[in-house]
């Protein structure tokens, strides 16, 4: 199924870009859009095959996510969150998993920070709290808080017909991700849906024993990477058309678009195979943990120059509205916002290899 679902994004990625524009304006992805990503399965890639997810390898999910960028940043960055997430079902009991899943429209999203506060109580916990960025939270049928405990920080996962939503996303760039606040009043959240990353999973296949923070934090990677690449080809596209009006040439035969698009192009590559080779090694040990984390902030630099070069070197009409090398350059700069790619992930990496000693906690 997922390659198959490779094919399919394929072939779905010329309405996306169609629809770019719209959804950039709108701030959240077409209703109608989300149920095509639904048919396909894209929401089902990190949840447990024998509850009805995929269960897809991470490689797997850094090229569906790279594709779904390259066909708009805020539809993959939704997609991400949402199937990324899905892998909080492999924490839960099997039987609450499987009833989730059975809806069709199934969309689980939310945010793991601790901003909440969580009472227990016979069967559950009383739950309050409000989180930011909560990317795909209209969609969502499943939202996840994180909130404190007496006994440590838990995940809930809420119903959103009882939260309420706030209207705070207005930004610079991924407009169309929906990443709106949403909070809690006392809501009653059962045992049998909340977990802790801490503990062991209840399922027990290769995905699970994946490091959690790094499968939620290499769509980061992998969306901007397909940003990237849509940048590049949009470069591409105009550098042939735009002629000088001076000498008759296009745009393509100056020197310094020729290296813009080179240097470009090899940046994208580069994030593109350090990152999948790091997913592919990935164990359980602070070492490679921290190295994989390193590939994915890696990833998402490269990306970030590689939009910039050929943002640059489009000249003045890269900043037009109609000019999407504009709306990937506010989109892949909002991604390296993101705090599993701040500096503060690379500085922890490099202290690890200079032999000091750093919390793992922070990987």
């Amino acid at each position: 199924m997922p390659l198959s679902l490779l094919d399919d994004l394929r072939a779905l990625a010329p309405t996306i870009r169609k629809l770019a524009p719209q959804i950039e304006q709108d701030r959240e992805i077409p209703a109608s859009l989300i149920d095509q990503l639904a048919a396909l399965g894209v929401f089902r890639l990190a949840a447990p095959a024998d509850c009805g997810g995929l269960e897809a390898d991470p490689v797997i999910l850094i090229r569906v996510f790279e594709e779904l960028g390259r066909a708009d940043g805020s539809t993959g960055w939704t997609a991400m969150i949402a199937a990324a997430t899905g892998m909080a079902l492999g924490h839960l009991p099997p039987a609450t998993a499987r009833s989730m899943l059975e809806d069709p429209h199934f969309l689980i999203a939310g945010v793991a920070a601790p901003t909440g506060r969580a009472t227990p109580v016979e069967g559950g916990h009383h739950v309050t709290g409000r989180w930011a960025f909560a990317s795909a939270g209209r969609h969502a049928t499943w939202l996840i808080g994180g909130a404190l405990t007496p006994a440590g920080p838990r995940l809930f996962v809420m119903e959103p017909s009882s939260l309420t939503f706030h209207d705070t996303w207005h930004v610079s760039g991924l407009r169309g991700t929906g990443s709106n606040d949403f909070a809690a009043d006392d809501v009653f959240v059962p045992d049998d849906r909340t977990f802790s990353l801490a503990e062991p999973p209840t399922q027990s296949g290769a995905l699970y024993a994946f490091p959690a923070l790094s499968l939620l934090a290499l769509g980061i990677g992998a969306v901007s990477l397909g940003i990237a690449r849509a940048a590049i080809e949009d470069f591409t596209e105009l550098a042939k058309s735009k002629i000088n009006p001076l000498t008759g040439k296009p745009l393509a035969s100056r020197p310094t678009a020729q290296t813009a698009v080179a240097q470009a192009m090899a940046l994208h590559g580069a994030g593109f195979a350090y990152l999948s080779e790091a997913v592919a090694a990935a164990g359980p040990d602070t070492a490679s943990r921290a190295l994989l984390r390193l590939a994915i902030t890696t990833a998402t630099t490269n990306a970030a120059q590689a939009v910039n070069l050929v943002y640059k070197a489009a000249g003045g009409n890269a900043v037009y509205d109609t000019s999407p090398l504009q709306r990937h350059f506010r989109d892949i700069h909002v991604a390296t916002q993101h705090a599993m790619v701040s500096p503060e992930v690379t500085e922890t990496v490099g202290a690890m290899l200079l032999g000091e000693e750093v919390s793992s906690v922070r990987i």
